[in-house]
Order: C-alpha cells, then structure tokens, then sequence
C-alpha cells in the first residue's frame, strides 16, 4: 500500500512531463523497493548478467562481482558495500546491483576484505582507488574513462578519500554517498554517549550499537597485546550475538593497551571523547585520522556528489552528511535526507516521494554524461 501511494505521489509530480529519464527514474525507484520482486522495470528489461571476475591494479590482486545489463552500458560504476560480514554477497545489495545494472550501469562490487571482514581500515582507500581505476580504465564499461561511485554506509568516507586521491579523483565522475559520514571523531561520540553535532549544536540519540562493536572489532589487530586483543574480540562478538550479555570476566584482565580501548567505548560523557580518544594507542589514532574527511579540503573535489541520508538513522546521524554537504561547494552537490530510509535500507514513505525522484534523475543525469 505504502509503495502505490508514493508511485502515485510520484505520478502526480510527473504529470505533464515528457521527460525520459524523469519516467526511467520511478522505475528505478520502483525496483529498488520491490527488491527481488516483480516491477515495472523487471518487465522491460532482460535480467543483467552477475560475473566474478579477478582485475589486477599494479600488481595489487582483487577479486568481485561484475552487474552488466543486457543493453548498451551507459556508465560505469563501483558499489562499495558498508561492514558487513555477507559483503558483497548481501542479498539486499545484489538486489541494488542489479536494478543499477538494469539501469544500464555496469556495476563492479569489489569484494574487499577490510569490509567483510568488519576491520576496516585506512587501507580501504587504497583499495576502493584501486576498484576505481581498474573500472574506469575499460571503454567497454566506462565509456568516456571515468565512472561513478555508490558508496554505503562506512564505506562513503574511504569512497570520498578515494576520489581525493591524485590517481583516482580525475577518474570519479559522480560519488553516491547513502548513510555516510564526514567527521569520523563525531560519529565515535555517538557510537559510545549517544550524543552527536548538528551543526553548532549537540543533540542526543539512541545509538544501534552495531556500530560500536564493529569498531572494537577493526581495531583490535591495532593492539600489540595478544591476550588484550582476544578479550576484546570476544567482548565485541559477545555483546552484537546478546547486547545484555557480562563481559566482567573479559574486561578484568585487560592490560593498558585494551584498557585504553575499552574505557574508550565505554565512556558515556561526550565531553570526555577528545582525552579518551588521545589515550588510544598510536596506530589506532594514525587509523582515525586518515579514514576523516573532516581534515580534508574538499572543495577541490571534483566529481558531483549526491547524499542520502535517513532522517533517523540510528548507526551515523543525518547531521553527518548535512556536515558533509556545508563543506562542499553548493555547485558540486545535492543532499537529499528521507523519512523512510533507515540507515541504508531503504522503505519508502509518501513523504519521500519527490525527494527520492529527484535524488535518482540526478544519479541517472550523471549516467547520461557519459
């Protein structure tokens, strides 16, 4: 029901309009609601065609999933999953894949082991650069030699970095950011009080914790203490199987390194996080840093970026990427933030029906620049 109401929202701000890609966009939109099930755009395309394929990056080896629609590739595109263990075989993210592909993208998802592994890292720059000129260096996929980039959830700051990298960013012709974050050290604050920035301003939230625990777990390889770095594992896989379960047994015999670290994620006070975050160990503050977008000068990106957030996002607050859009030149952007996207799954509201249009003519107009 919900779905016919925002397809006849969307009608409504149609009518009269001769536009096709305004009438290509519901289709897509339509899709990407529909998932696996039937839709108007899966009645009038053929299904794209999933291959796994090896590439290579100055001798650097990599593995993922290659989307191709079955009528002429209009763009390229690399779609970074967020951390998530199902990676790139994520049902829901093979069901992204392949309406894009139906879109007439070609759509590589690379399959990176800092994601789904859940120990993201500043290496996942590197690599997501490495996706993106693989990608954009083949005519056949990237018509014109650049791509575009669809980057979810924790995967928009290393997308972002990556398009800032000399030897990627003049490949990057657009970058999707849904979910994603600009102030790394914000985002923490959440994650551990609850409390994040919205502007000048500090508002309090009720954190999913999935995010928490997903960044005890990227950086437990960051801690030198063998014995430290197995409590700490286990405390992190212990709390996201049962967020009640004790942890005292794991937590008493932490030596200073995981100290630091636990006293870091169980901190509650927000005014706390900058000492807390001083007291990390080295690599884990070197880490933070190079993954934060917030310490970059983003006007001299130079690909057009289209942000999505959801309203109440529970794991990175909207505030983050309407943080993100402030810092980039209003020319070079368009922020888009809906009632029924949570987080990065995405059931959409009639509210929502002609900002969601507008957020998919603007990633198929890039397509077309092609």
């Amino acid at each position: 029901m919900a779905r016919m109401a925002v397809l006849s929202a969307l009608i409504l701000c149609l009518w009269g309009c001769s536009m096709p890609r305004g009438w290509e966009a519901i289709l897509v939109l339509t899709d990407l609601s529909a998932g696996r099930g039937p839709s108007g755009l899966k009645e009038r395309t053929p299904p794209p065609r999933r291959l796994t394929v090896p590439y290579a990056v100055e001798g650097r080896n990599y593995q993922g999933d290659l989307y191709l629609p079955c009528e002429r590739i209009r763009a390229g595109l690399v779609l970074l999953p967020g951390a998530a263990e199902e990676g790139k075989d994520d049902p829901r993210l093979q069901a992204f894949a392949e309406t894009l592909a139906r879109a007439r993208f070609a759509v590589l998802v690379p399959d990176l082991g800092g994601f789904r592994s859940l120990r993201a890292g500043s290496r996942d720059i590197g690599e997501t650069a490495d996706a993106i000129l693989w990608l954009s260096s083949r005519p056949g996929l990237s018509p014109g030699g650049k791509c575009g980039v669809a980057a979810l959830s924790y995967a928009g700051g290393p997308a972002l970095l990556a398009a800032l990298e000399p030897r990627a960013g003049q490949r990057v012709r657009f970058l999707v950011t849904v979910g994603g974050y600009y102030d790394l050290r914000n985002v923490l604050t959440f994650f551990t009080t609850g409390w994040y920035r919205d502007g000048d301003r500090w508002r309090r939230g009720t954190p999913n914790n999935y995010g928490k625990w997903v960044f005890v777990l990227a950086n437990t390889d960051r801690i030198k203490n063998v014995r430290d770095r197995t409590a700490l594992e286990k405390l992190a896989r212990r709390k996201m199987d049962n967020p009640a379960a004790r942890t005292d047994d794991l937590v008493r015999g932490l030596g200073p390194e995981g100290k630091s670290l636990y006293d870091f994620f169980a901190n509650t006070d927000p005014r706390q996080v900058p000492a807390l975050v001083e007291r990390l160990p080295t690599p884990i503050r070197r880490d933070l840093a190079a993954l934060d977008p917030s310490r970059r000068d983003l006007r001299g990106l130079t690909a057009r970026l289209i942000i999505i957030h959801g309203r109440d996002d529970d794991i990175i607050p909207a505030a983050e990427s309407e943080a993100l859009a402030r810092a980039v030149p209003r020319d070079r952007r368009g922020l888009f933030v809906l009632d029924g996207l949570m987080h990065v799954e995405l059931k959409p509201k009639l509210t929502d029906a002609f900002r969601l249009w507008r957020a998919v003519s603007a990633i198929l107009r890039e397509r077309d620049r092609a």
